[in-house]
């Protein structure tokens, strides 16, 4: 049994309330609503945040093309016109910018290309906190410091290569995507 902390505190300890502010979810279906670029980067921000702070999130996780292509950061979004894969970009760099110490990206890069992707995670891995990466992609699971694998009620945490020698079952889906990706 373990216990979960959130800043050095246990989870439970916090008021009602609280927890709504340490920390943020991307789901896989990434939300970007009418209004500009920087008001959906700064929806995360109750406190706003500085223009550098703002540029910075964006160049991060590969943001800048999108907001050039759209007129820069006070451009006006339509989600409509928007891909799946440039709405998670907007989310992403949302939550990057977030105060919150407690990331959970839900599926979230799923409709980036491999590159793409692989800047967002490593963008999150600078990032001050704890991220959580909810993904079937075998590439997520290999850039993670650990991963944990469930099967039913059975758990196993370790790193890519650990898991390798001591999970079957993480053998197996490293195998399938494998195959599948040939």
């Amino acid at each position: 049994r373990g216990e979960v902390r959130v800043l050095g505190r246990p989870a439970r300890a916090w008021p009602a309330g609280e927890p709504a502010r340490l920390r943020v979810l991307i789901p896989q279906q990434a939300y970007v609503f009418t209004g500009t670029l920087r008001e959906n980067l700064l929806y995360l921000c109750p406190d706003g945040a500085p223009p550098e702070a703002v540029s910075a999130s964006a160049e991060a996780v590969g943001l800048t093309g999108l907001a050039d292509r759209l007129g820069g950061l006070d451009a006006v979004v339509d989600p409509a016109v928007l891909s799946q894969g440039e709405r998670q970009l907007i989310a992403l760099a949302r939550a990057h910018l977030s105060p919150a110490p407690v990331v959970l990206l839900d599926e979230a890069t799923c409709h980036l290309d491999p590159v793409a992707e692989e800047r967002a995670e490593r963008a999150f891995a600078e990032r001050p906190g704890t991220v959580i990466t909810v993904a079937h992609r075998i590439s997520s699971a290999r850039r993670a410091d650990r991963v944990l694998v469930m099967d039913g009620v059975h758990a196993v945490c370790g790193s890519h290569d650990e898991l390798l020698d001591r999970s079957g079952l993480y053998r197996d889906l490293v195998g399938h995507w494998q195959t599948v990706r040939v």
